[in-house]
């Protein structure tokens, strides 16, 4: 990024870094609904594998493999699913803890859309289960300006694990 980049008012970042920290308490509380009205009609949500390779490998980041790929019906779809009895996989429920942080606000290419790039720690613990996870997370959001009572959507969501290996039995939670 050049020294150059055009800024973006205090007001703006701000009210977009509050968006992101309500999205991260709509999720924490499990309050699913309510996050799926953070998204976009058209999102893409998407996080690629992390892959371990030598030094002077071309990428990192599985060019066609996801852990996710969906968009706004395949998340509508998963949270159906965590409001029924047939969830096995959050039973019992996740507890997560979303920390984000790093919030840097860039404009878009369209009118009223920004890239908002931040870092995203989230700690998941289930049941009686002693040992938590932890996971380690940059994001690249598109969000834009939309008539919602937050005022902001997320058109696009791409986040990338720091690690390549995910200490978890199922990844069944929201980035």
């Amino acid at each position: 990024m050049s020294a150059t980049t055009t800024q973006v008012d205090l007001e703006t970042r701000m009210s977009l870094q509050d968006f992101l920290y309500r999205e991260a308490l709509a999720l924490d509380e499990r309050r699913f609904r309510d996050w799926l009205e953070y998204l976009a009609a058209d999102i893409r949500y998407e996080v690629p594998v992390r892959v371990t390779r030598e030094a002077l490998a071309d990428w990192e980041l599985a060019p066609t493999s996801r852990i996710f790929d969906d968009t706004k019906a395949t998340l509508e779809v998963r949270v159906q699913r965590l409001e029924t009895d047939f969830a096995w996989a959050e039973q019992p429920p996740s507890r997560t803890r979303h920390f984000v942080t790093n919030v840097v606000v860039d404009p878009g290419d369209v009118e009223n859309e920004y890239l908002v790039q931040s870092n995203c720690f989230i700690y998941r613990s289930r049941g009686d289960e002693p040992t938590p996870s932890f996971y380690s997370l940059f994001r690249k959001d598109t969000v834009r300006r939309a008539a919602t009572p937050a005022g902001w959507e997320i058109a696009r969501r791409w986040a990338a694990f720091d690690q390549s290996l995910i200490n978890a039995h199922n990844m069944s939670i929201f980035i």
